[in-house]
């Protein structure tokens, strides 16, 4: 078998992370579709009793309660990268 040609290795993306997601202006690469209230907190490295504050690419603020499963959504890192931080 022939390896790759150049052009065949560079019409392939690379693969990185399937989202970025925003905590406290630090980003994290995250593969899965969705994350609890207790990820993004342990993520950004505060304790859960602080709470976490959702902050949708409008700015709107929606505080998330303990347990809570959040869907990320494709898309979002368009400029606007979904982000959280503590409540």
């Amino acid at each position: 078998m022939q390896s790759e040609t150049m052009s065949q290795a560079m019409a392939k993306p690379d693969k990185g992370p399937k989202y970025i997601l925003n905590i406290e202006g630090e980003e994290f690469p995250w593969e899965e579709d969705t994350i609890t209230t207790e990820q993004i907190a342990e993520l950004g490295g505060w304790d859960i009793s602080q709470g976490v504050i959702e902050v949708d690419q409008h700015n709107v603020e929606r505080t998330l309660a303990p347990g809570e499963v959040i869907a990320i959504k494709p898309g979002q890192g368009f400029g606007k990268k979904h982000r959280w931080k503590r409540g």
